[in-house]
Order: C-alpha cells, then sequence, then structure tokens
C-alpha cells in the first residue's frame, strides 16, 4: 500500500546534519589522537548514541499509527529504499580507496588480493557482517572497507526489533524495556562489567565507544549503545511530551556541538568521571535535545534553508566520509615531518572534499535512485 510522506521535523533534521558534520571533524583528528582521553572532539563518537535517538523518534513518528494500513513486508521496503542505496555507495566508495589507504596501522591491505576485496564489497552491500577471519584491514571491523556503517548494521537491527516486537508494547511496557536497557548504558559507560564481557577494552575503558566488531565485547557494546538510545527515542514520540524554546534549532545545535566536543574528563586518575558523563548524555541530554526539537519551530527561510541543507546531507555525509578518513590516515603516516600548516591545509582540503562528495551522492544518487525505487516498488501498483 502506498504511504504518504509525513510532515518532517525540520530541526531534528538539521540537529543531525550538525552531529555528521562534527563527526567528519573528529575523525580527522583522530588520526593524531593516541587514544580516547587525548582527542581534541573528545566526545564526538557519542554522536551514533544521539542519532539512534533522532532514529526511534522518526520510525515511531513515520510508523507506530500506520500499522493497520501497512504491513511488516511494506515497512522494511520503505526502510531498505530509506537507507540501503548510500550504504551501498559508501562500501563502493570504500572499495575504491581501499589500495590508497595501506598505513602501517592497516597491516592487512597489501597482503589481501583483489578477489577478496571484492568479496568483502559484495557484503558490505548486501550489510553481511564480516568475523575477525576474513578482516582484510586489520581493525576487525564489521565492514573492512568502510567501517562506519557498523552503526547502520545496529539501526537495521533496531527496525527488526521494532517491527517485529517492540512497536506491539503498550507505553507502561516500553517504559519498562528502555529502562532495563539504561542499565545497560551505565554498565558500559561506567565500566561495571557485570556480565564479565569488558575485561579486553581498556583502551575505551569508562567510555561507549565501540560497537563495530563480532567479538563478544563488540557485540554487547552496539547492542547496549543501541537499545536505549532508539527506543527512548519510540518512546518520546509515542508520549508527544515536547519542549518549545525559542530559536529551537540554534539552541539544540549549541547544546549537541557543546556535548560532542567537550575535553576528557576526570584525566588519568580519575577516568570514571568521563563515563559518568557518558551516561549523563545518552540518558538524559540527547533525549531532551530530542524534545526540544520536536518541540520547536524553525522561523526564518535562511533557518529552513540550513535545516533542509544539513538534514539531506547527513546520512550521505555519515556513510561516505570513513574511507577518506582511511586514507588521510595513510597520508598523515607518510608525512609525519610535513610542516603543521600542510597538515591543517590536508585536514580542512579533505573536510571540504568529503561534504562535496556527499552533496553529490545525494544529488545524483541518492535521490534519484530512491525515487526511482519508490516508484517501482512502494507506489505504482500498489496505490489504492
Amino acid at each position: 500500500m502506498y504511504l504518504a510522506s509525513k510532515p518532517r521535523y525540520e530541526i531534528l533534521d538539521g540537529l543531525r546534519g550538525v552531529a555528521a558534520m562534527i563527526v567528519v571533524a573528529f575523525h580527522l583528528f583522530e588520526t593524531y589522537s593516541p587514544g580516547p582521553m587525548y582527542q581534541i572532539l573528545n566526545h564526538g563518537y557519542l554522536a551514533v548514541d544521539f542519532f539512534f535517538v533522532l532514529s526511534g523518534f522518526v520510525v515511531g513518528y513515520a510508523y507506530d499509527d500506520r500499522w493497520n494500513k501497512m504491513s511488516l513486508w511494506d515497512f522494511f521496503k520503505r526502510r531498505l529504499v530509506r537507507l540501503h542505496p548510500m550504504l551501498i555507495m559508501g562500501t563502493l566508495i570504500g572499495a575504491i580507496l581501499f589500495y590508497f589507504s595501506d598505513a602501517p596501522i592497516f597491516n592487512l591491505v597489501m597482503q589481501t588480493p583483489c578477489w577478496k576485496m571484492l568479496l568483502i564489497t559484495l557484503l558490505g552491500c548486501l550489510m553481511i557482517p564480516t568475523p575477525p577471519s576474513m578482516d582484510i584491514r586489520g581493525w576487525s571491523e564489521m565492514n573492512s572497507l568502510n567501517g562506519a556503517s557498523w552503526s547502520l548494521t545496529w539501526e537495521y537491527i533496531a527496525n527488526l526489533l521494532y517491527a517485529l516486537v517492540i512497536r506491539r508494547f503498550s507505553n507502561v511496557l516500553l517504559y519498562v524495556f528502555v529502562l532495563l536497557s539504561a542499565f545497560l548504558t551505565v554498565d558500559v559507560a561506567l565500566n561495571l562489567d557485570v556480565f564479565g564481557l569488558l575485561d579486553v577494552r581498556d583502551y575505551a575503558k569508562y567510555t561507549v565507544i565501540g560497537g563495530f566488531g563480532l567479538s563478544s565485547d563488540q557485540l554487547y557494546i552496539g547492542l547496549a549503545r543501541l537499545l536505549y538510545p532508539f527506543f527512548v527515542g519510540l518512546l518520546i514520540s509515542r508520549l508527544g511530551k515536547y519542549i518549545k524554546v525559542q530559536a529551537g534549532f540554534w539552541w539544540c545545535s549549541l547544546l549537541i556541538t557543546m556535548i560532542l566536543v567537550v575535553p576528557h574528563i576526570g584525566g588519568e586518575a580519575y577516568r570514571w568521571a568521563d563515563g559518568v558523563y557518558n551516561v549523563v548524555a545518552i540518558l538524559v541530554l540527547f533525549p531532551l535535545i530530542v524534545m526540544m526539537g520536536a518541540g520547536s519551530r524553525v522561523s526564518g527561510a535562511r533557518s529552513v534553508r540550513i535545516c533542509n541543507f544539513l538534514g539531506e546531507i547527513s546520512y550521505p555525509l555519515y556513510i561516505t566520509h570513513y574511507p577518506w578518513i582511511y586514507v588521510h590516515m595513510k597520508w598523515v603516516a607518510d608525512h609525519k615531518d610535513a610542516p603543521i600548516g600542510t597538515h591543517i591545509c590536508v585536514a580542512v582540503g579533505l573536510y571540504i572534499l568529503v561534504v562535496a562528495i556527499a552533496y553529490a551522492c545525494l544529488k545524483l544518487y541518492d535521490t534519484p535512485v530512491r525515487e526511482w525505487l519508490r516508484r517501482r516498488f512502494l507506489a505504482i501498483g500498489t496505490r489504492r
């Protein structure tokens, strides 16, 4: 059955773009960082958790009241049409750039035969995570060609959980589920390690960093990062309890920027303090920002244009930028002694390049492909 799109929350679209822009800068700075404690835009990794809150809200808003008109297959088709074309593009860009990213930290790149790289490309395009035994880079990522796609794997899992089970939950049961999921966030961020799965992650202790691989600790971290944010977003959309503020987009953008760029808290002696910050950001601040964004309105043509642009480019930028980060790591490794000005120019130039490529992918590929898929699979022959 054909389902017309609902009006969009422009501020939430814009906030997704703001977070995506920060993620790119976070990864560029990460190339120069000796570890999470020393990262300049220190909490940029929390953008993924914010994305999950937004996604849960949007899925609830778009589909919660449509299940009497929509089958499971209708839902899955709509989500595939929305997400999968750019996932394929991100993997293909990663395949094209793969042999240009043979930095010393990627010790498997030049040992990988072309046929194996093409096999990983196919698996990546099909969203089939690869185990460590099939790693072709050396980081044990779900997709060695595009590390950022790990969060899309979890996004797909969230959509499956929602459609198959959680959409049937009453608000009370959803409350309980969200509260139980919050414990997983606390367990990971404060390194309580109740289930004995986190003892191998000293590099990221007292953070929620992780979820990008298929080892037991990475699967647990990924699940913990997914469940509370996504389903608290769903709960917010169901309850409709929003917060209205003047100039909502600009205040929310300032808040999300501050949360993602604040320096590491506590230092080596009090690393637990940064874990507390992770907990507060995920459990409290991100839901509040979404409530503010949903309850406020954009005024002024310029603000509307900015929100629309950021919303449109957010997903293409996020899902296509990381292969370029691999290449940047290779360049930095080969030019350690280059003047700092050269490093700045290369990083800024690469930032501009990945934004331009994401915009080109949006206009020349994603928009027309999704429109064709909508006509072919969502509308034509099914309109009533």
